[in-house]
């Protein structure tokens, strides 16, 4: 009977999904959030958030609460406590204490071999939530959120990078020592570098630049992030990366790429002539130029280039 009420609340729940909601369907996703099942209790939090209904912010709270209460046995994966602290920072709670719980804690399960942490999606979500938490200036935030930097879960680094940028100018010296630091996973490196160049374009391009130089995959990163800068001064220097001597083919390719990524007339100016002259670099930057999903007037030019090549021969 039980096993048959959760898979008729489910349905219940599905049946909701994108339609208008009268005073009974908000009345099963309150109970929804009251009950036992996690898994019941994160769809209808997710519910909430979408039809952005504020009354349930209490019985929210109460429930994110109560399933920190034996975690590993009552919220198993932390299902309804992300869905809980995300709905709850979406609807405008401001509550720091309610995030604050939730940014500190790690849930261990057992996995195949051990023990994981399944907590790390929650801590994110909080860090997020904690922005607009009454009663915390930026410099408190900061201050919470930089012991995130050094979580195990480098998903958890991506989304503390992400939320201490929108601290803007106070957040770019922690996010230049992030960056700076050996041994850091790319994914991380290229939050760092895509935040700092959010935030400072002009003072951070030739910071993220300096990257370039390690040709490694964190150098790659920095690349993509100049790249997607659009500006002048970020393809002269991929530009002056790609002429130094020493270059692997691997890292070349990525330089070229992201030369094309930039999409600056000079940028395609500048590959066109290396598939002119037969640079060694020639065949790489024909599929760099193919990869940016060239016009056809861009396309016409690559071919017109080949033809002049093919002349040349």
């Amino acid at each position: 009977m039980a096993h048959r009420g959760f898979d008729e609340q489910m349905a219940a729940l599905e049946a909701l999904k994108g339609q208008p909601l009268d005073a009974a369907a908000i009345e099963l996703i309150r109970k929804s959030i009251a009950g036992k099942s996690n898994y019941l209790a994160g769809k209808a939090a997710r519910l909430a958030e979408e039809n952005q209904i504020t009354d349930l912010v209490p019985a929210m709270i109460e429930a994110f609460q109560r399933f920190f209460v034996n975690a590993e046995k009552s919220d198993p994966q932390c299902w309804a406590k992300n869905a809980l602290s995300r709905a709850l920072g979406k609807l405008g709670c401001r509550d720091k204490d309610v995030f604050l719980r939730g940014l500190n804690h790690h849930q261990w399960e057992p996995v195949f071999g051990g023990r994981s942490d399944t907590a790390g999606t929650l801590r994110g979500n909080c860090a997020h939530a904690l922005m607009g938490c009454e009663g915390l200036i930026a410099q408190d935030v900061l201050l919470l959120l930089v012991d995130l930097l050094a979580d195990a879960d480098k998903a958890v680094r991506v989304e503390a990078v992400r939320a201490i940028a929108q601290l803007e100018d106070m957040a770019v010296p922690v996010l230049r020592l992030r960056a700076l630091i050996p041994g850091e996973d790319p994914e991380v490196l290229a939050v760092c570098f895509q935040a700092l160049l959010g935030i400072d374009r002009d003072a951070s391009t030739p910071f993220v630049a300096r990257a370039l130089a390690h040709g490694d995959d964190g150098a790659g990163e920095a690349a993509f992030a100049l790249a997607e800068t659009h500006h002048p001064a970020a393809l002269e220097l991929l530009m002056a990366a790609r002429r130094q001597p020493g270059n692997d083919p691997w890292f070349a390719g990525v330089l070229l790429s992201a030369i094309a990524l930039t999409r600056l007339p000079q940028a395609f100016a500048y590959l066109l002539g290396l598939i002119e002259s037969e640079d060694h670099d020639a065949s790489a930057a024909i599929e760099a130029l193919m990869k940016s999903s060239p016009g056809p007037e861009l396309r016409a030019r690559i071919e017109q280039a080949l033809r002049r090549r093919g002349a040349c021969g």
